[in-house]
């Protein structure tokens, strides 16, 4: 591989980790200079397994990156103030994805260090007396790490330079890509089944690896490789290859490994278990619970281990700042005060219902229509977005700070928390009246008889006014009653694997034949029967004790379909970085994916314009990033046959 991947590792001035003495978390240790002969140190070793974890920080929360996982999808679209790096993912004629404006890059960027760390630590732990319990997160990381990328790329080197899988200490600026099959066979599915077998059935330190987490990433694996042997619309896959096992399993073989290791891992759970309510599964102040398996960390508490200022968002990584790129620009909502002058009364701030608006990516209008259709028994919908957005200049500081009473939509009265602009669950029965443009309300919401909050229907979303992502939204408790610091990267952590996935990989693996004591659809209602359950309307803010879980269980299909499956995987991981991988894994993008609708770009745009997306068979892989091909001293010839095709 090309130097730059590994400068980092072998020759940077870096921040690793070691452990907390007399701690149950990872803490971080400055490390001014990291050579190869360190991991043949104990303490080379346990930094390095540590830095597994920082890794994920440069990944999961990055919103580039989160854009190449969602824009483009049915799950997003590109905002009004999108750049290239949003439009050219969107495929919709806005621009056109290539190897310089890929965000797939931060993937193949960061991935490299963690796999060459990972086999050092394999290398060389015995040792210098490291447990082969401690050995297994190195195989777990380098497996997760090529699983991804062979997802994203196709076939990946397992050759750093050194050998395939071996430890590179010297850097290379020559690479050869592997086949899928043999990224699959030799690095992801033997790391994984170590992993099973050697790691803890519960995390040493909170949050790190554990059986039942390997058994979810073996089981996916296992579902996706079946997906590719299959192959059901011959969409190509490179470097060209048979679409033959190598130990000469078919699919099917393959569907049903994934179908038995996704159910010993839901009956072997260790400490994970899926939460009694759907709501408290992205609650920020419910962070960390038993359904979140591995993410990546973040904290308020400190900047030196949060990994990024408290203060203010630097726009990149290893801030948390996924959140900021679906939040619209809502403090352009106004209010008039009691001389009739306008006010802002929605104001920035640290909250989850809030947080920083970036209006880079926006949801398109079927995610409401459809999607998330009930929205009355199902709670995922109320769980997942911000539909009323609520005064709070009360808390600015300013003279505002005193005003007890607005005047909102028909003129009428409202106080600080009061619903200011909201989002209805669907068509009302009075037409709404919309203004011309962004209206007194300054975003161009409309009216209904006798409300104080105007509205916007769900065929009025637009690319510049929508739902924000609350599951996504900042959460802290340091704000002192006040707005916070709503330009910070979120101090929370990025979910990277939940427990709930299981009862979905098993389901799909149903869905595709494999057999056991639990259909597709028994493993889909245990998912639908918690969603039904209510113990706190969100955007009500009110509490709500309600059980509609028999409604949806009856009302799940009797034959469940992959498009169901991935409806349900939709409506349960909404916005969390999944739907990229799920709609190319199953080859469903553009059947599910290439068409949407949404309004225009400006205030007061209602009428939904309906897009088309061309996605082509070549755009299932993403390119190799430029930078990688301008670092290899190899020919132009050579360099072209390195690149994806399409590309």
């Amino acid at each position: 591989m090309k130097r730059y991947i590994f400068k980092n590792l072998i020759i940077g001035s870096v921040v690793l980790f070691s452990f907390a003495g007399c701690s149950d978390i990872l803490e971080e240790k400055p490390h001014d200079f990291y050579e190869p002969g360190y991991f043949k140190t104990e303490q080379g070793v346990l930094q390095g397994l540590t830095s597994h974890y920082a890794h994920l920080r440069y990944i999961y929360g990055q919103a580039y990156f989160y854009n190449a996982s969602q824009t483009g999808t049915d799950e997003a679209t590109y905002g009004q103030q999108a750049d290239g790096n949003f439009k050219d993912h969107d495929l919709s004629g806005v621009g056109v994805i290539n190897p310089n404006s890929s965000r797939s890059d931060v993937l193949w960027n960061n991935s490299y260090n963690d796999i060459n760390t990972a086999s050092g630590i394999i290398e060389n732990g015995a040792a210098v007396g490291i447990s082969n319990s401690l050995i297994a997160e190195s195989k777990f990381f380098r497996a997760f790490d090529y699983f991804l990328l062979v997802q994203t790329f196709g076939g990946v080197p397992l050759d750093l330079g050194a050998g395939e899988l071996k430890f590179n200490s010297k850097p290379s600026r020559s690479s050869k890509r592997n086949t899928v099959t043999e990224v699959y066979t030799k690095a992801v599915f033997p790391d994984l089944i170590a992993a099973v077998n050697e790691l803890p059935d519960a995390p040493r330190l909170t949050g790190t690896a554990t059986k039942t987490l390997a058994r979810l990433i073996l089981a996916k694996a296992y579902l996706t490789y079946g997906w590719w042997l299959e192959n059901p619309n011959n969409i190509p896959t490179y470097p060209d290859t048979p679409r033959t096992d190598p130990d000469g399993h078919n699919a099917q073989w393959y569907f049903q490994k994934a179908y038995d290791v996704a159910i010993e891992g839901i009956n072997n759970p260790g400490p994970y278990a899926l939460l009694d309510y759907f709501y408290d599964v992205s609650l920020g102040s419910n962070d960390r619970n038993k359904e979140m398996m591995l993410y990546a960390d973040h904290t308020q508490d400190s900047e030196y281990y949060n990994g990024g200022s408290l203060s203010f968002g630097s726009g990149g990584a290893p801030d948390n700042f996924a959140g900021w790129m679906g939040t619209w620009n809502y403090t352009a909502i106004r209010s008039k005060n009691a001389a009739g002058a306008s006010v802002s009364s929605v104001q920035r701030a640290a909250d989850q219902f809030l947080g920083r608006p970036w209006v880079r990516m926006a949801p398109p209008i079927e995610v409401f229509t459809n999607t998330f259709a009930d929205k009355t028994n199902d709670s995922r919908y109320d769980g997942t977005f911000t539909s009323a957005y609520r005064g709070n200049w009360n808390l600015t500081g300013t003279g505002l700070t005193t005003v007890p009473t607005l005047y909102n939509a028909n003129g009428l009265p409202i106080q600080p928390g009061d619903a200011i602009v909201t989002f209805l669950n669907q068509e009302p029965a009075t037409p709404i009246t919309y203004p011309t443009g962004a209206g007194d309300n300054g975003v161009g919401a409309g009216v209904l008889p006798g409300r104080s909050d105007y509205v916007i229907s769900p065929l009025g979303i637009n690319r510049i006014v929508y739902p924000g992502l609350w599951k996504l939204g900042p959460y802290r408790t340091d704000n002192t009653g006040g707005l916070g610091q709503p330009n910070a990267g979120s101090t929370r952590p990025f979910a990277v694997a939940k427990f709930s996935e299981l009862y979905f990989v098993a389901a799909e693996a149903a869905v595709k034949g494999a057999t056991g004591t639990l259909t597709a659809r028994n493993l889909i209602n245990v998912i639908r029967a918690r969603a039904g359950k209510w113990r706190w309307d969100n955007n009500g803010r009110v509490a709500k004790i309600a059980d509609n879980s028999v409604a949806l269980t009856n009302a799940t299909p009797a034959v469940i379909d992959i498009n169901y499956i991935l409806a349900e995987r939709s409506r349960e991981y909404f916005g969390e970085g999944y739907r990229w991988y799920d709609l190319v894994r199953t080859q469903k993008w553009n059947e599910l994916a290439g068409k949407y609708s949404i309004g225009g770009s400006n205030y007061g745009d209602h009428t939904p314009q309906v897009i088309t997306r061309t996605i082509d068979a070549h755009h299932y892989l993403r390119p190799i990033p430029q930078g990688q091909l301008d670092g290899m001293e190899m020919s132009a010839a050579e360099k072209q046959a390195y690149q994806n095709p399409g590309y």
